[in-house]
């Protein structure tokens, strides 16, 4: 997903010149063909994310669509000031693009968890957040980012997830949008982010008959799809490599909640949410041996 994501932005700053790429002193192996091609529009700033996100502010105020580039937490939770003064106040075109989504560095333990972000980062005004699936959901998000004005933030696994689209997809992504991957009649349910490959196979594997819907953007949801939802299906599930408080499902419960409150759906599904329990777990693993652990699964629902 993150090879996708740069060599589509790499492309992409061919045909734009005001795309900007700094990153915090890594990347490596995966970021030398946006530097070998674009010198002047690339600049390591090194171990300094909080810096970096103010040179980027200053950047976009010159004119720059710029992306920062850094592992999970480090472009977000250590920059949360900047980013909320620097960037969201000024409405700048600065895109925060964090490498590492979830579980994806499990082995290096907590301090590289990044299962917060959704939460910190929706809560900001003026920030697009934007979590795809796949590499074809990454190529897209590179696409919309680059023509995007204004801040967004990028959440991206670190490599190795299941492909769900076919490779072929000519994808376009539409903030406030439901991507429907799977018909079925049971339960509708809305992943954000890399855990849809692996929901995907568990509906299958399970002979489950139920609809999976792709949510790449986080917030500001249509309410013509929302309705939609909350009409055709009386319970929906929500799944993410995030933590409980705060996450995509809190943010699909209270949409919910405001449409009914306005009138907009006569009814209230009923919401499972499957995150993160609201704690750390403080061991160190694979992806997926941490997915196991915090119970990333439709099975977990067994169990509430």
């Amino acid at each position: 997903m993150r090879n996708t994501f740069i060599n589509t932005l790499c492309s992409l700053a061919d045909a734009h010149d005001d795309v900007f790429l700094l990153c915090g002193d890594l990347g490596y192996s995966v970021l030398e063909p946006f530097a070998t091609a674009f010198p002047d529009r690339f600049l390591n700033v090194g171990v300094s994310e909080q810096n970096m996100t103010q040179v980027a502010a200053g950047l976009a105020r010159e004119g720059y669509n710029v992306f920062t580039y850094s592992i999970g937490n480090f472009p977000t939770l250590r920059c949360m000031e900047q980013i909320r003064y620097d960037v969201c106040y000024h409405e700048s075109s600065v895109k925060v693009v964090a490498v590492g989504a979830g579980y994806a560095y499990g082995p290096q333990g907590v301090s590289h968890h990044t299962t917060e972000d959704i939460a910190m980062l929706r809560a900001i005004p003026n920030m697009t957040v934007c979590a795809p699936a796949d590499a074809i959901e990454a190529r897209a998000a590179a696409e919309f980012m680059v023509k995007h004005r204004g801040p967004g933030y990028v959440r991206i696994n670190k490599s190795g997830e299941p492909a769900v689209h076919a490779a072929e997809t000519a994808l376009t992504l539409t903030p406030g949008e439901f991507i429907q991957v799977r018909a079925g009649r049971g339960a509708a349910v809305l992943v954000t982010g890399a855990m849809l490959g692996n929901v995907v196979n568990e509906v299958r594997d399970g002979g489950l008959d139920h609809a999976v819907y792709s949510v790449p953007f986080i917030g500001n949801y249509s309410h013509s799809a929302l309705t939609s939802l909350a009409q055709s299906f009386n319970t929906l599930i929500t799944v993410e490599e995030h933590q409980l408080n705060g996450g995509f499902g809190g943010s699909i419960v209270e949409a919910l909640s405001d449409l009914y409150s306005a009138g907009g759906i006569g009814r209230m599904p009923k919401v499972r949410r499957i995150a993160i329990p609201n704690r750390f777990i403080g061991v160190s693993g694979s992806q997926e041996y941490l997915r196991a652990r915090a119970q990333l699964t439709l099975k977990a629902l067994d169990q509430q």
